[in-house]
């Protein structure tokens, strides 16, 4: 392919649809090794978005690398149930060992939406049961099933309302605990009582067929609950009898200091959506089920063409392999308890910087305005620009855009969270600066 294709991109507008294109930073690449992106213009970019914590390997990594082209001599498609193979069984096997509880029975498909429509399909036949709970501000997805029960923007449901009724209830909040007040006794009784007034007033809690949350909001704004009331969650679906699922799509495989944020916060839910760094940077996912849940949805009621793809199954053993022999979901908690502190020191220096999230190498920084202490996400992309100026890509998330978005491959070293931490310092000193000077 071109080296030069600066042209192309001046076409960009028209070719590629708005929706796919207007993302931030659109960052022309030529290359990725590793913990960096090289770009057309020539410069080396330390990369703290790992592809939307997809390559929590690290990009390229020899191993992953040599998966594929392995794979590839192979096979290079293969619709499961038409054909089945070594890799989709032996993924099967071996995710079944890391996952928790009785989780050990595998519905593959592509993405983290399809996942979680296949999750929800599978909660309402079991169950036989029309309604699900979802929380405010989490994110599952774009296609009209998942859409139903994201809802981090209004944007995303703008014209497209979903049909599927759904109820939503606040996510853990912290941050609204009355002064005094345990933070976390807090959060769980107000979730008993959300609860109680939406089954009083909306909905019996007989016809709800399953709870979904995300146990940490990812695109929402990385908000990090208390373990009870993940804990009181899991106990009010037992109560009534409801499917708990957990949309661990971006939480997991290693990202937040254990494999599944499951583990981080010791709840087994029945039904689990994982995918993103499930295959270091390959399209797959998983539905993800016991055995006697999973046997309940016969051949017909759901399937797929492209799901479990061979390749993509032969580079999640690789991903496996790798995240186990190089101990990377230790590092993940050595380097996060590292980058805390040093952003805690940050916080110190700017007044621009609000709360720190964070759990492994999933860490949100929050962007306010020194004075109110609002969000701000102006502010943010002017910084974030600032940043990529000086070799750090940076993403965002939250309902404002406020929350800087730091989820760097798990193979980073200390040097380079000092490297990417630094240029984060220059930018907040010279976006400082210039509202100093206007």
């Amino acid at each position: 392919m071109s080296r030069d294709w600066s042209d192309l991109i001046k076409k960009m507008p028209k070719r590629l649809a708005p929706s796919m294109a207007k993302d931030h930073p659109n960052l022309p690449v030529i290359k990725e090794e590793g913990c960096y992106y090289y770009g057309l213009d020539g410069k080396k970019y330390l990369d703290f978005t790992s592809g939307i914590a997809v390559a929590n390997t690290g990009h390229r990594h020899p191993k992953i690398v040599q998966a594929i082209k392995e794979a590839a001599d192979q096979l290079t498609h293969g619709p499961s149930g038409v054909i089945i193979y070594e890799s989709i069984l032996r993924l099967a096997d071996e995710l079944a060992e890391i996952l928790p509880g009785n989780l050990d029975c595998f519905f593959f498909a592509n993405s983290g939406t399809e996942a979680v429509e296949g999750a929800i399909k599978l909660a309402k036949y079991v169950t036989r049961r029309p309604y699900v709970v979802s929380f405010i501000g989490c994110f599952h997805g774009r296609s009209l099933g998942a859409l139903s029960v994201t809802s981090s923007k209004s944007k995303y449901r703008k014209y497209v309302q979903p049909s599927h009724l759904t109820y939503q209830l606040p996510y853990a909040n912290t941050a609204e605990c009355p002064p005094g007040m345990d933070a976390e006794t807090y959060c769980i009784e107000k979730l008993e009582k959300d609860f109680a007034t939406l089954f009083k007033h909306q909905v019996t809690p007989e016809e709800v067929a399953c709870v979904i949350v995300e146990p940490v909001l990812g695109e929402g704004g990385y908000i990090i609950p208390p373990k009870g009331w993940l804990h009181k969650l899991r106990e009010i679906c037992n109560r009534y009898q409801i499917l708990l699922i957990f949309d661990e799509v971006q939480t997991g495989f290693g990202r937040t200091g254990e494999w599944f944020a499951a583990q981080t916060f010791g709840v087994t839910p029945d039904i689990m959506a994982i995918a993103k760094g499930i295959a270091s940077g390959l399209p797959l996912s998983a539905t993800v089920a016991s055995q006697e849940l999973m046997q309940q949805w016969p051949l017909g009621s759901h399937g797929t063409t492209f799901g479990g793809n061979p390749i993509a199954c032969s580079v999640a053993l690789a991903t496996l392999a790798v995240i186990k022999e190089e101990r990377l979901i230790e590092n993940a908690r050595e380097m996060g308890a590292y980058a805390v502190e040093k952003l805690q020191q940050l916080k110190a220096k700017h007044p621009l910087i609000g709360s720190i999230r964070a759990v492994g190498l999933m860490i949100g920084i929050e962007i306010v305005d020194p004075v109110t202490k609002a969000p701000d996400g102006d502010a943010l992309i002017k910084i974030l620009d600032i940043a990529l100026r000086k070799g750090v890509l940076f993403y965002l998330c939250g309902n404002h855009g406020e929350v800087i978005r730091m989820v760097p491959p798990l193979t980073v070293s200390k040097e380079q969270i000092d490297e990417g931490l630094r240029l984060l310092d220059e930018a907040m000193t010279e976006f400082e600066t210039s509202q100093v000077l206007a």
